[in-house]
């Protein structure tokens, strides 16, 4: 074939077009992008030195969503891709979240517990306790 031929190709038979060329962002845009998740780095290691008691997780979690989402809609392109890709995503991610959470409901159930007891356990405990003593000092009375 010659350099003046062009070829073209058929769209596949299920109606799939061939997709060519991904999407091409300027480098400056993705500079942009890393500094800013850079910056975000920066920011979750200095709110570690905070306290803010019981908001730090959620603080982390907070930025660390953010970057994830920047990466996902900018890194991965899901920005400029179809829908349908991005309900994908969101969709596995709500699943994952969904079964660790049960996961997470059922951990109660396998904590040591025996620093609980309930009173009448106590009692008798004492109780047995107290006897245990009793004949320690009788024997070394003896």
């Amino acid at each position: 074939m010659s350099d003046n031929q062009q070829t073209t190709s058929a769209p596949a038979a299920d109606g799939d077009e061939e997709h060519g060329l991904g999407h091409v962002v300027p480098v400056s845009f993705m500079v942009g992008i890393l500094l800013v998740l850079m910056f975000l780095t920066v920011l979750t290691v200095a709110v570690t030195y905070i306290d803010l008691g019981s908001l730090d997780i959620v603080v982390a979690l907070g930025i660390a969503f953010v970057k994830a989402t920047l990466v996902a809609l900018f890194f991965m392109h899901l920005y400029w891709d179809k829908p349908f890709n991005l309900f994908i995503l969101v969709a596995s991610l709500f699943f994952v979240a969904l079964f660790l959470g049960f996961c997470m409901m059922d951990s109660r159930e396998y904590r040591h517990t025996r620093d609980v007891v309930s009173p009448a356990v106590k009692e008798a405990m004492d109780k047995a306790q107290a006897e245990q003593l009793e004949k320690q000092k009788a024997a070394v009375q003896h």
